[in-house]
């Protein structure tokens, strides 16, 4: 495979791992990630869950153990780290500057645009910054609006198609619209950033995202023109993912019908993997909870039929009849518990199978 370069850094291969919350992609995942020429990329999402003032000091919680976790992970790897930080989190820009803060290498921001990302730099010219986007639309929007006010483009763009796990940028009628794949959307998002790059000089890397899960799939995609790929499901049945054995053991365990769309509490359809707790609410069963916090911008809090960090702060934990574990449309494909070293051994032989 070839490398991917995102400014002046250089990943010995083009596979970034998605970020994934609530705490599935910590330190563990991400620093082995990087150890094997990959990008890490730790999730901010309920990041701090286990601290011990969680509930009654949400904030600060949260932006403690991301410094840690950036730190932990420091300590693990010297290769290339970053954060996914989602624009509708509540406390977007402190994370964004505590991870600035921490020096991190690249900031991952999606779940909105992120249009004011760069006045959050506090004048770094050490950390990337990279909006996940589902359209080209989406990209020339970030893109202008940073030209106007910031005189900065993105050091790279990753655009996520409607086969990812989580919360997905797309109406529901989109997701299976041939119209909205994520061939279809990465071709619109690589012919605006050439348009940038031969306006400016500066070459934008595009990064497809959302279902791939072979090296075939990287090819395909590198074919296709982008300069790397974002893969985050394939990473959970690892021994260094840092969910629970029982969260990775859902991906095992599931059939390719088990894998669905859901309405989440944020607002927003997601991809999941149903089970009865998914059941219980769809058929109308509210889970009785008490916010804390206000977390996600876009989370309608008081009419939602469950708290959406709690079940997946259980469902990390192992607790899965309280909680549920987002995944890509390819989880079903997991058959067992394997190391990072190994994933990418296995991308690498796929990659090359295909003549």
């Amino acid at each position: 495979m070839k490398t991917l370069k995102i400014g002046n850094l250089i990943a010995r291969l083009p596979v970034i791992q998605g970020g994934m919350g609530v705490g599935i992609s910590l330190s563990g995942l991400s620093s082995a990630v990087a150890n094997q020429g990959g990008i890490g990329v730790i999730s901010a999402a309920g990041i701090g869950m286990m601290e011990p003032d969680f509930y009654t000091n949400f904030f600060q919680a949260n932006i403690r153990a991301l410094k840690n976790q950036i730190r932990s992970a420091r300590r693990q790897t010297d290769g290339i780290l970053g954060v996914n930080i989602m624009v509708a989190m509540s406390n977007f820009a402190d994370m964004v500057k505590a991870a600035v803060e921490e020096g991190i290498d690249i900031i991952f921001a999606g779940a909105g645009l992120p249009l004011d990302l760069p006045k959050y730099l506090l004048n770094t010219i050490h950390t990337k910054i990279v909006p996940i986007v589902s359209s080209g639309k989406a990209a020339r929007v970030i893109c202008q609006r940073w030209l106007q006010r910031y005189n900065r483009l993105p050091d790279a763009i990753v655009v996520e198609g409607p086969k990812a796990g989580g919360h997905l940028g797309f109406k529901l009628e989109q997701i299976d619209d041939p119209a909205y794949s994520l061939e279809n959307i990465t071709k619109d998002v690589i012919q605006e950033a050439a348009v940038l790059t031969q306006e400016r000089g500066t070459p934008i890397p595009v990064i497809a995202a959302g279902g791939i899960y072979t090296g075939a799939d990287i090819r395909k995609f590198l074919d296709l023109g982008a300069s790397g790929v974002q893969m985050a499901t394939r990473f959970v049945t690892t021994n260094e993912c840092d969910a629970s054995p029982a969260f990775k053991q859902c991906y095992i365990d599931a059939k390719e019908e088990n894998i669905g769309i859901i309405n989440s509490p944020v607002g927003m359809p997601g991809r999941a993997i149903i089970n009865d707790f998914i059941r219980s609410s769809n058929a109308g069963e509210k889970k009785p909870y008490k916010c804390p916090y206000h977390c996600l911008l876009t989370c309608d809090y008081k009419n939602s039929p469950y708290c959406i960090a709690l079940a997946l702060t259980n469902a990390k934990n192992g607790n899965m009849k309280c909680g549920y574990a987002f995944a890509g449309q390819n989880a079903y494909r997991a058959t067992g518990i394997t190391s990072v070293k190994e994933v990418f051994k296995a991308l690498i032989k796929e990659y090359n199978d295909i003549s």
